[in-house]
């Protein structure tokens, strides 16, 4: 998402591994700031069904030059397998509506915006993460698809324009520390990129969405109780003092 605040409407338009018997936390709430100054906030609960899991998500964003938010619903099969979604959304008053759904090896996608349907048939792929902008449930499912298959071959399903796939590319970066609550935890960190994108991804142990970063925007999605501790640096010694020269001067220092 390469975008400025006056650009966000343009390119946002229409746009755990949880192991038999593991708990995951019915709901999930977020701030939303931008770069430091809240400008939204965003919600997701999972939970199991017959067969998969069931996903709900939301995500609102009022600042100047973008009033932006969706409601999502999402069917997965057991391993987190994409089966549907359907998104409704509002950008600076402009409302989209995007389905998708699995169809054989076919993932057909449906979008309604700007009062024109896009009927769109799409590459199905197992481990296809339905992607809209800014939204939690794309972001845990991720993390969840990432750990059952060794954060190799994920696919986003991007809901803009007429719709597309394109590969997502994760990489571990080093563990870090944070706390919930005020309870102290570990946090696995990840780097996940597609296309021009990146988002630094945030997780505690049992694999939940703490917090998010899109650095290049100043955006950051933290999950409320946390605070994300950053590790801390180490820190260069001063620098020795140098014999003074015979003509009181110091030692003149070499070029870098």
């Amino acid at each position: 998402m390469r975008f400025s605040n006056c650009g966000l409407a343009r390119v946002l338009i229409a746009g755990l591994v949880v192991a038999a018997g593991a708990e995951f936390a019915s709901a999930q709430s977020f701030e939303i700031s931008q770069n430091g100054q809240k400008v939204g906030s965003a919600g997701l609960s999972l939970k199991p069904s017959a067969g998969g899991f069931g996903s709900t998500s939301w995500t609102k964003i009022k600042m100047p030059g973008l009033d932006y938010s969706f409601s999502e619903n999402e069917t997965m099969a057991g391993g987190f397998a994409l089966k549907s979604a359907q998104l409704d959304g509002s950008v600076n008053g402009t409302k989209a509506t995007v389905t998708a759904s699995a169809q054989g090896q076919q993932l057909a996608m449906k979008i309604n915006a700007n009062g024109q349907v896009i009927n769109t048939p799409l590459a199905f792929h197992p481990q296809a993460v339905f992607f809209p902008d800014f939204d939690a449930a794309a972001l845990q499912t991720v993390l969840n698809l990432g750990a059952l298959h060794n954060n190799r071959d994920l696919w986003a399903v991007i809901p803009k324009q007429s719709g597309s796939v394109e590969p997502l590319r994760i990489v571990t970066k080093q563990d870090e520390q944070g706390t919930l609550n005020g309870q102290q935890t570990p946090i696995h960190h990840v780097t996940i990129s597609t296309g021009a994108d990146t988002i630094e991804v945030f997780s505690d142990p049992s694999n939940e969405l703490m917090q998010a970063e899109w650095s290049q925007e100043g955006f950051a999605m933290v999950r409320q109780g946390f605070v994300l501790t950053p590790p801390a640096r180490p820190r260069t010694p001063p620098p020795a003092q140098q014999p003074a020269n015979p003509d009181g001067g110091q030692t003149p220092q070499p070029q870098q």
